[in-house]
Parts: C-alpha cells; structure tokens; sequence
C-alpha cells in the first residue's frame, strides 16, 4: 500500500477538521442554543433575577409587537445592528415566558397599514436622506386593552434596554399600580424639569417625576391637608415647606398605622431657587417627626467634603477648574452594598447636603444607606450661602475623621411626636400613640431630583430620551419601589451604569488639593498686597492721582520699588510652582496611562509575535533534523 504524501496528509486533516467544525456547530445550534457565557463586569448579556421573576409571575398573556423597518434600517449598518441585539433579547423573554409572551414582528414600510399602526401607537420614526422614516419601537399590550410603548430602541439607552423592556412588561402584568402620595414644595409634576433649569421656561416636569408617575398612581398632595388619604401605599414628602402641626400630625399618623414614608429634607436646596423660581423654601425639616423617629439633624449645617468634592468650572483663566466641597459624588464604596435601595448603585451626585444622625434615646434602629467620606466636616449654611467661591470653601473644612450619614432607613418601635393628639386635631379619627415598627427612609438632600446633577435629557424625534450619567432616579425609584414591598426592577436599573470614575486620579486631585490649596491661597493673598503696596508707593508722591515718574523719586524709594517687584517675580514664580505641583501626579499618571495604551500594549503583542515565530522557526528546524 502506497503511503499518502505529506501534502496529501495536510489536506486529508483539513477537510476533517471542516467537517468535525461545521457538525459541532450543528450540534451546539441544536441542543445548547440558550446557553451563553457572558464575561462582561455587569453581566451586561445576562437576564437579571428581577426580570426573571417578573416573567415567572406573570398570570396573563402579553402580546408584544416589534416594529422594524427592515429594508431602510439595513441601510444603516449601526441601527441595524442595534436591531439585532434588541431582536435577541426579546426572543430570550418569549423562550423564558413559557408561552405567556408572545412576540410579533412588524416591518412597517412605507405607505402600508403598518406604517400607519405604528403612527397610531405612536412609536417614532428616524429621518433618512430620502424622507423615508426607520421604525424601531416596541408595543405591548394585555388582555385588559392595556398598552405601553417604547417609542424608538435609541443606542444612547443601550445599558437600560432590559430594563426598559421589563419595565413594560411588569407594567403590563400589574393590574393595578400602588399609590404613591407626594407632599412637596418643589415644582415636580411642571415647571422645575430640565428646561426650565436651563432657562427653556416652566412646564417640564422633573425626569424622576415622570419615572415615578409612569410606574406608579401619583398624587400630588393638597400642601393643606390634614390627613393622608387611605389609598395612599407610600408617601413621598420632599422639601416640605412648613407644616403646620396638624400636617405634621397627619403624617405622623399615617407612619404609625404602618404606612410607609420616604423624606428629602435640605440645609439649602439650589433646585427650590433655581431658574429663578426662588419660591420654595431654602432650607427644610420636620423636627418634631424627627425627634420621635430618632434622627438628629441640623438644618443650619452642610457637609462639605474634599474627598468626594466634584470638579466645577470657575472663572479663574489660571486655575479654571476647582472641586467644589459641597458638591458630592458619592461612590458606590460610600453606599450600603447590603440594602436593597442602594446595593446595586455606582454613584451618586448630590449637592449641599445635610448630616443625619440616631437621636440619644432613640428607640428606632438607623440604618446608613449613603455616607460621605471621612475627609468631609460641617460647615455654616449661612456662609455658604452668601460665600459659595470653592477655595474658601474648602479652606473651611475641618475633616472629621468619620463619614457623615446622608441619607439612613429607620425602622423599629416608635411613639407618636404628639402624646396630647386631640389638641392637635380635634376632628381627628382615634389617635394610635405608638409603633411596633415604621418603615421611614430620611435624605438630607433634596438636589438629588435635579436633572443638572445626573441625566442628560434630549430630544429624539418629538420624543424626550434620557441618559443618565448618575444613579439619583434609581435611587428614588428604589426607594418608594422598596417601601411599596416590591423589588424585582431595583435588580435592572443600575446594573448597566455607564459611570465608571477614575478613583486613582480623583483621589490624586483631592490630596493635591488638600496639599497645595492653602499654599496657593496664601501666596496670591501675598501678591495681592505687594501689588497694592507697590501701587500706593508709586503714587505716593503723586498730586493728582497719577503714578509719578522715575525721576521724582528718592533713591529710597527706587530701591523700595525694586524690592517690591522682585519680590512680586518671586512670589508668582512660587505660585506657578504650587499649581504645577496640583497637577504633576495626576499628568505622570495620564502620560503612564497613555504610554501603556498606545505603546506596551502594541509592543506587548510584537514580542509575542517575535517569540511564537522563532519557537515556530526552532521546532520546523527540529522536524527536518529528524
């Protein structure tokens, strides 16, 4: 028998290995198509255990229609990509629902029926070059004629898609949303939103607003009541602008016959006196609540921290940016990782916030959710109010030692904040005087609803589309989500957060800024007055205000003049030093950083190129040595 001939081996092996690659993937295609291996740090390709208990649940049947337009968007190879990525996740819902989803697909083309359904449900469509419209949305709907919508799969909600679908759904499923009461001062349902903060006029209402009004019953509560209607499931009271104290026993109340309540008290609320809206109260508190609910809190004091002390804009051309000590981005390690309201966030972005602490004697438990870091101290709401400039602010500061509670969970047994209830409200129903447990969650902050602080909302085909860059609605969302009794979504909203902070270097600006600040403010302090000096000098000698000429002086003079100005040379010499010394490490580390990126890593996979062809090289010279 004539042995096969090396080429003829080769090619023998090849066709073999085709062969076993094209059965396997069969195979695999066949038995194993659920199964996937997501190596993503947020398990970005994995449904959460919220949407798969959503889905669990679910005890009717939901019809979802998806509107692709597939001859114009495969045009367009980004949305449809997109598409495809949207397609997949809605079939591993249908495989998941055990026939309780069901998933229809619609290619709404031009001037057809579908076109004209899609406009009718009122999805969106993007604008091509012909004038032609590209549908991508999404229609739900339940056997009880209930509808939800999402307009248009926009890329720039990518880390929200899950979320966003499973929203739909679990509306879809609920036959009847919880009662969410909400007793504000703020402008939150018109009038406060982006637009007008951005001097776009009122009738915008807050993002966090239409969140919650869109998962929940909202009401908005008459300011004037006095009492919380009985449908309500959870209370929401944020900047409460001086409750009478048959409000406040109204409220009282209602948390000791087991209703639950979420509270956003401030020291100084900038989002009550934005836009020129000045009407709200500046600062807020409930102090005869807090004391029988165990919460110590000062509303003449703000938490300023270096630490967590956001990067601002200030009009300084040498030093044009500065970290403001009252602006807080708090990080996830500042968060509690064992509550469900805060274990999923990766930050927050809050401003002018206030210190909670438990009461002496308090007979509730006070749980810390957010917490500052222990560079922070307390300062006077008055100077900040009337002296915001970011150095001095931070020049104030006296660190702790110890983090500050922003925002804590009070739970356990508590006694009513009015023992004599009848003096109170005499019309009032029979007065319960104690609690075994409340169920109250306190913030110091009232900014968190502020758009400026973590969303970016645009316009996207007639539709408002946002992008957060901070986790402050999944916060609140969580929160009156939490106190309803219910968690499935908390697992989905911030599992996809596109924050992802440079701890290192923020940690390099706020030591350098700890370092060098008061060295700097010192040194321009000192230029400052050798420039007055040397002014009022030079026209010492001077009749009609005008700085007198060289000739004019004594040779004293001169020479005091001269000094001044090298001292002047000398002191702006030090001071360019100082602010190259606030920004040497953070460049080292940006130049290290960059190095690494554009020069080892490339140089990294040459070496090992270089190393596998010579090994190669060796074993092909051993082969025909033998």
């Amino acid at each position: 028998m004539t042995p096969l001939s090396r080429r003829l081996y080769a090619l023998a092996a090849l066709a073999l290995a085709v062969v076993i690659f094209v059965a396997l993937n069969i195979a695999v295609d066949a038995t194993i198509t659920d199964t996937k291996l997501d190596l993503t740090a947020t398990g970005a390709f994995t449904l959460a255990d919220g949407t798969k208990n959503i889905i669990a649940n679910l005890q009717e049947p939901i019809k979802l229609k998806f509107f692709y337009s597939k001859k114009l968007g495969a045009n367009y190879a980004q949305v449809n990509a997109y598409e495809g990525r949207v397609h997949d996740l809605l079939r591993e819902y249908v495989a998941r629902s055990h026939g309780k989803i069901v998933l229809e697909d619609v290619d709404p083309e031009a001037f057809t029926p579908e076109e004209d359904e899609a406009t009718a449900d009122g999805l969106s469509g993007a604008p091509t070059d012909s004038g032609e419209m590209v549908y991508l949305g999404l229609v739900g709907t339940n056997s009880i004629d209930g509808r939800e919508t999402i307009p248009f799969f926009t890329q720039d909600r990518e880390p929200y898609l899950e979320y966003d679908i499973t929203s739909l759904i679990y509306r879809l499923s609920s036959l009847k949303k919880p009662k969410l009461g909400i007793l504000t001062s703020l402008p939150m349902d018109g009038g406060g939103g982006m637009a007008a903060m951005m001097g776009g006029g009122g009738g915008q209402p807050y993002t966090i607003y239409a969140e919650l009004a869109k998962s929940f019953d909202t009401e908005m509560l008459d300011p004037a009541l006095t009492a919380i209607p009985a449908d309500v499931d959870v209370l929401m009271i944020a900047h409460p602008a001086g409750l009478n104290q048959a409000q406040s026993y109204a409220i009282d109340q209602f948390v000791l016959k087991g209703g639950r309540a979420l509270v956003f008290v401030d020291p100084y609320s900038e989002i009550s006196q934005a836009g020129g809206q000045g009407a709200g109260p500046v600062s807020s508190d409930l102090p005869q609540l807090f004391r029988a609910w165990g919460v110590a809190y000062d509303p003449n004091k703000i938490i300023g921290d270096k630490k967590l002390a956001q990067q601002v804009q200030i009009g300084d051309p040498r030093n044009p940016v500065a970290a403001y000590p009252i602006w807080l981005h708090i990080p996830a390690t500042d968060l509690d990782n064992n509550d469900q309201i805060t274990a999923s966030l990766q930050a927050l972005n809050l401003a002018s916030t206030g210190a909670l602490n438990q009461a002496k004697g308090a007979t509730t438990t006070f749980t810390p959710l957010v917490s500052t870091s222990a560079q922070a101290g307390l300062l006077s709401a008055g100077d900040v109010r009337f002296n915001p400039r970011p150095q001095d602010l931070m020049s104030k500061i006296e660190p702790a030692g110890h983090a500050f509670t922003v925002a804590a969970r009070i739970s356990g047994p508590a006694a009513t904040a009015y023992p004599n209830g009848a003096a109170v409200a005499s019309n009032a129903a029979p007065q319960v005087k104690e609690a075994k447990a409340i169920n109250v969650v306190v913030m110091a902050d009232t900014d968190i609803f502020d758009d400026r602080f973590w969303v970016h909302v645009e316009d996207l085909y007639g539709k408002k589309v946002a992008a957060p860059f901070a986790d402050n609605m999944a916060f609140v969302v969580n929160a009156v989500e939490n106190l309803m009794g219910s968690g499935d979504l908390i697992s989905l909203r911030t599992r996809a957060s596109s924050d992802r902070p440079f701890v290192f270097v923020k940690e390099l600006q706020a030591d350098a800024q700890a370092q060098f600040q008061q060295e700097a403010d010192a040194l321009q302090a000192r230029m400052a007055d050798t420039e007055n000096r040397l002014k009022a000098l030079q026209q010492g000698g001077s009749t009609n205000g005008q700085p007198v000429t060289a000739n004019a002086l004594t040779p004293e003079q001169k020479a005091e003049i001269q000094g001044f100005q090298r001292d002047l040379m000398a002191t702006r010499a030090q001071l360019r030093d100082v602010q190259h010394n606030l920004r040497k490490d953070i460049d080292f580390w940006g130049a290290l950083l960059a190095w690494i990126n554009i020069a080892f890593v490339p140089a990294l996979v040459s070496i090992f190129a270089v190393v596998l062809a010579v090994l190669r090289r060796r074993r092909r010279a051993r082969a025909i040595a033998l």
